[in-house]
């Protein structure tokens, strides 16, 4: 029986994640009540956590157009999530496809599309019931995404899933905690946050493993796509579209959300775990450190 890095044998984690998503798993068509009206005067997401919040455009900004900037960021988090959501059950499928598919590893991972099939429901629910546009990909990242989907294996594929996973879910957990926000939204945040930390529990432990059958040409190759990675990922949070939603110029509001220090602590912060936990493990480092560092998601 294989081991991880930490000791504990790959089938006993994984047989704990499927006990795990028995006990705890949503249907979002039927434990979410998408006709409830949003309440009036209620944030999407809280308002420090805005691209914007901290700028002159922020405080131009009416109290309805503050509203309605982080419904339309939510929207654009939910957008990238769908097109990173499709991407990694792509990659799991693969993954599974030499898979042994009697190994309780093999079943989780098919568990895992499952949930993701169900996330991407919630999210292009939401998205529906909230009445703003669908933030696509930029043509590039669409074609990155494509690219990563049917390439990536060993330690680029999960640690680019943890980046997504992890950056979303440190924005979910304090959006779900907060009451003072869109109850529709706090729910999704709990829904997500519950399932995904089995999965970010599946990564982590399989990621392990993969650093250390890797060797260093590999390694070195995976920081460089890692980087990019997180690169996408983070350019992909706010579409550039969604400050039109409040009369402001895309290329004002990306320009001025770029140069926002308060975003740009926003933005190390949801990276915090996970840049710690791949710089434990070597896969910061070299010419990939650089896209981290432009993406806004380490410093130095």
């Amino acid at each position: 029986m294989e081991r991880t890095s930490a000791g504990f044998p790959r089938e006993a984690v994984a047989d704990r994640l499927l006990t795990a998503s028995v006990r705890t798993s949503y249907d979002p068509l039927v434990d979410l009540d998408w006709s409830a009206p949003p309440v009036p005067g209620a944030y999407w997401l809280p308002p420090r956590r805005s691209s914007l919040y901290g700028t002159p455009l922020w405080d131009d900004m009416t109290e309805e157009q503050r509203v309605e900037l982080t419904k339309h960021e939510v929207a654009s988090a939910a957008s990238a999530g769908l097109w990173f959501e499709t991407i990694l059950m792509q990659m799991l499928i693969r993954h599974y496809y030499d898979a042994d598919p009697t190994s309780r590893h093999a079943q989780y991972a098919l568990t895992e599309v499952a949930d993701e099939c169900r996330h991407s429901i919630m999210f292009g629910r939401l998205i529906e019931a909230i009445g703003t546009p669908v933030y696509r990909a930029a043509p590039v990242d669409h074609l990155l995404g494509r690219w990563l989907k049917a390439t990536a294996t060993g330690p680029q594929m999960y640690a680019a899933i943890l980046i997504a996973e992890e950056i979303l879910d440190s924005f979910q957990r304090e959006i779900m905690a907060d009451e003072s926000l869109q109850p529709l939204i706090r729910m999704v945040s709990r829904i997500h946050v519950v399932e995904e930390a089995r999965h970010v529990r599946f990564a982590r432990d399989e990621l392990g493993r993969q650093v250390e059958a890797a060797g260093p040409v590999a390694l070195g190759y995976a920081r460089l796509v890692i980087g990019r990675a997180a690169y996408s990922i983070t350019r992909r949070l706010v579409n550039p579209r969604a400050y039109a939603a409040v009369g402001i110029a895309p290329a004002v509001g990306l320009a001025a959300a770029h140069a926002n220090p308060h975003w740009q602590a926003t933005l190390r912060w949801s990276a915090q775990r996970i840049a710690e936990h791949l710089t434990e493990l070597g896969l910061i480092a070299g010419p990939g450190r650089l896209l981290w560092r432009r993406s806004g998601l380490i410093e130095g």
